[in-house]
């Protein structure tokens, strides 16, 4: 357990880096800066309208769908960060915030459909 859990730490750590190498400046993760909101499954913290939820396992559980139920109700998008040995990382969100997000894409020309 001791090994999975450095893995996840150095991950999140990984992540909020990345993070603050996109502008995030104050981006931390929540084992450091928020006790609260890691209890409530938000890992990394100053992330703007985004809760995120970093895993780097090789068997996910609970599965995406649980995470995202278990994480917090508001107005932010919630988004799971999987890392997996020797197959990359993937980013899961639910649907509806997908299609929210390419709908403000479009909607300030960033985005183009044609």
């Amino acid at each position: 357990m001791k090994n999975g859990r450095n893995k996840g730490n150095s991950y999140e750590r990984k992540l909020a880096k990345e993070f603050r190498e996109m502008g995030f400046s104050d981006c931390k993760t929540s084992r450091y800066e928020s006790k609260m909101l890691d209890d409530m499954k938000v890992d990394l913290t100053n992330t703007g309208f985004f809760n995120i939820q970093a895993k780097a396992v090789e068997r996910l559980s609970p599965t995406y769908h649980e995470i995202i139920k278990s994480m917090p109700k508001d107005s932010n998008y919630n988004v799971i960060f999987h890392k997996k040995n020797h197959k990359g990382e993937v980013v899961v969100m639910s649907k509806d915030d997908f299609y929210e997000i390419v709908e403000m894409l479009i909607n300030l020309d960033i985005l183009k459909t044609k």
